[in-house]
């Protein structure tokens, strides 16, 4: 068996567009060249990878085994040459980060900018999603490093190093010139209109489960927005919403209110593969983002209170 990495990227990029013309574009490649490709990959596998229809091409079964396993390939292979190009230092090099909405918006933009600041020459991409997703992403070697909010208990984390970072409250946010007390109880809450989060949310599913818990059923005033989408209705005043305390950094058109009997919290970890080094570049990355959360929860910061770096070995 001869697989190229050639092969497997034109193959990844089949599946994950749904058609030979629209890879072959984004491969900048004939597409006789690409069908090429997967012929001779086929080939070797002896066994089809696509079912090839006038409205696209959708995976075998044999295409789905292929898939994960390709994806890993690719990424280890990006690993091993990011590697190589660091030898010399950070002056190059790539870190594909992902990281759930209420963290892109909070902490991994306090970390990116740093991160720049000292290393301008690698590049930096972000994916935002669930942590489920995310560390699916994680196993497939589309990414080298996540922060998560799933428990080590969850089966979906097997085979993932979990480094805890912090312990964050969730807050009450409402606009800045709203009557909203110091604090509010759960069933206080409930009684006042919410936006409410997707329910792709981890965010959103951990809050209907604490209602439930508490045998409460929520007002909700506008339901299935997005992070910035929530954030722009709270402050025009539509009404409150449940989000991490971070959220609320440099947002004056926020008012944030403690949640109390009960406090609602999240830990949020950093997610690593255990079957790989780190690159330089991720190294790098991994302590930025430590020393970022221990920055921000420093006594007489505004998070002091609200955040708890964790202890980390």
């Amino acid at each position: 068996m001869t697989m190229k990495l050639e092969q497997l990227r034109s193959f990844e990029t089949i599946a994950r567009v749904g058609h030979f013309t629209r890879a072959a574009e984004q491969l900048f490649l004939a597409q006789p060249s690409l069908s090429r490709q997967i012929a001779a990959l086929e080939a070797d596998l002896g066994m089809a990878l696509f079912h090839r229809g006038p409205s696209g091409a959708t995976l075998t079964n044999a295409g789905e085994l292929l898939l994960p396993i390709a994806r890993r390939m690719l990424g280890d292979a990006q690993t091993a040459r990011e590697q190589m190009n660091e030898l010399a230092g950070l002056r190059r090099g790539r870190i594909r980060l992902g990281a759930p909405p209420t963290l892109c918006v909070s902490l991994v933009a306090d970390v990116l900018a740093a991160f720049r600041s000292a290393h301008p020459g690698v590049e930096l991409h972000i994916t935002e999603g669930g942590s489920r997703f995310l560390v699916g992403a994680l196993h497939e070697g589309a990414l080298d490093l996540a922060l998560v909010v799933t428990r080590g208990t969850d089966p979906a984390v097997q085979g993932t190093e979990l480094v805890p970072l912090l312990t964050e409250e969730l807050v009450v946010v409402s606009a800045s010139g709203s009557a909203t007390p110091e604090e509010l109880t759960l069933e206080e809450l409930a009684r006042i209109p919410q936006v409410a989060f997707n329910r792709s949310y981890d965010l959103r599913m951990a809050t209907e489960a604490a209602f439930s818990a508490g045998g409460l059923e929520p007002v909700i005033a506008v339901e299935g927005a997005e992070m910035d989408a929530v954030l722009r209705f709270v402050e025009r005043g539509l009404g409150v919403a449940v989000v991490p305390a971070m959220v609320v950094i440099g947002r004056p058109g926020l008012r944030s209110t403690r949640l109390v009997n009960p406090s609602l919290t999240r830990t949020v970890n950093l997610a690593r593969r255990n079957d790989i080094g780190p690159s330089a570049a991720v190294a790098a990355m991994q302590e930025f983002i430590f020393s970022t959360v221990d920055r921000l929860a420093a006594p007489g910061t505004d998070l002091a209170r609200l955040v708890t770096p964790t202890a980390r070995h």
